[in-house]
């Protein structure tokens, strides 16, 4: 059996393929996913208000890190969904499983950012 990893690509070239490959993740979620894309104005709108609150650095990481853990969540819950829909549309038990925690999973994500804006807002204006 011939070692198949001469045939893959390394240093620079795998880098710009990686990220090339990740813009068209972007691109199509941005193209056809309504929450990824309500998301991401959410995002774009609450850093805007993180840079004019001018938290220090680290309150400032946990403010706009909350929001990006929500559209990493989000890409692996679409994911995850996308594979399951070209297996079957049909409703299977597991898979409506599998979609049901990737769900959860962007619900605990959300609940995250309520509680780190929260928790930041509350002890700043509180």
């Amino acid at each position: 059996m011939e070692d198949s990893t001469q045939f893959r690509n390394t240093g620079i070239k795998r880098i710009l393929l990686a990220a090339k490959y990740s813009m068209h993740g972007l691109s199509a979620a941005l193209k056809n996913e309504a929450a990824f894309r309500q998301e991401a104005l959410l995002s774009l709108v609450l850093i805007a208000v993180a840079i004019w609150l001018q938290p220090g650095f680290v309150a400032f990481c946990l403010l706009v890190g909350s929001l990006f853990l929500v559209m990493i969540v989000e890409l692996l819950n679409t994911g995850i969904e996308t594979a399951i829909d070209y297996q079957s549309m049909k409703i299977h038990p597991m898979a409506k499983l599998a979609k049901d925690f990737g769900s959860a999973a962007v619900f605990i994500s959300f609940l995250n950012l309520s509680l780190v804006w929260g928790f930041y807002l509350w002890d700043r204006f509180g």
